[in-house]
């Protein structure tokens, strides 16, 4: 799915038209707004952003995306105005994966489409674990919150990876105990609740996610309201 950020109108129905009859599933965003607000629930393959908007600019705009741990992957072709070399050199600086020059053509824009994504197939994408703004990256080994990173002992990071990894099932301390510590129930159960309670508390807000069942353990609960 190809996202074309652009006010003009005449000009977004020409570039969704080209990329739909080129074989492309794409879509048509008139500002800045209604596009990432449209992000926070989909991740489109690629966008084609303007970097004059209404509102939110195509800067402002990128700048958010490449400093987000779950959509810095999304390439970026940005679109500038004939002259307007420093918005060309802004751009790539904070990682647009490349850039048209209006007026562009329509064909050359298909173009640097296909070869923006053949570029991005050949990097292996990082499977985030994530629950809205709380992100964990286990290729990294980092956490997140809300594009902040926070610091995790190795147990808690492990009791968050693994309550991510399958959000919804109830663990027995006992298999806490022995999924992340690697230890046979011996009837010593208190340093797991002492661990949740610590990475409840470094989660902020997100650390209501980790959820005690009663008389037998805990869970993730993917559904959050912050």
């Amino acid at each position: 799915m190809i996202w074309c950020v652009e006010d003009d109108a005449s000009i977004r129905d020409i570039e969704v038209y080209a990329l739909t009859s080129t074989g492309f599933d794409a879509i048509g965003f008139e500002d800045g707004t209604s596009f990432w607000d449209a992000l926070q629930t989909k991740q489109p393959d690629l966008v084609v952003l303007d970097v004059m908007l209404p509102g939110i600019d195509g800067v402002e705009l990128l700048k958010r995306m490449k400093a987000s741990e779950v959509f810095q992957h999304i390439p970026v072709i940005m679109a500038t105005a004939k002259g307007t070399e420093y918005d060309k050199i802004q751009s790539l600086d904070l990682g647009a994966d490349d850039y048209l020059v209006k007026p562009f053509g329509i064909m050359e824009m298909v173009s640097r489409v296909k070869a923006v994504l053949r570029r991005c197939k050949r990097v292996q994408p990082v499977n985030l674990l994530t629950v809205e703004g709380l992100v964990l990256n286990p290729s990294e080994h980092t956490v997140s919150v809300d594009g902040q990173r926070i610091t995790l002992t190795y147990k808690e990071y492990e009791l968050l990876h693994l309550f991510l990894s399958q959000p919804g099932i109830a663990f027995t301390r006992e298999q806490l105990l022995a999924s992340v510590w690697n230890t046979e129930y011996f009837g010593e159960t208190r340093t797991v609740d002492m661990h949740i309670r610590t990475l409840r508390q470094k989660l902020g807000s997100y650390g209501q996610i980790i959820e005690t069942v009663r008389n037998v353990g805990y869970r993730l609960e993917a559904k959050h309201d912050k």
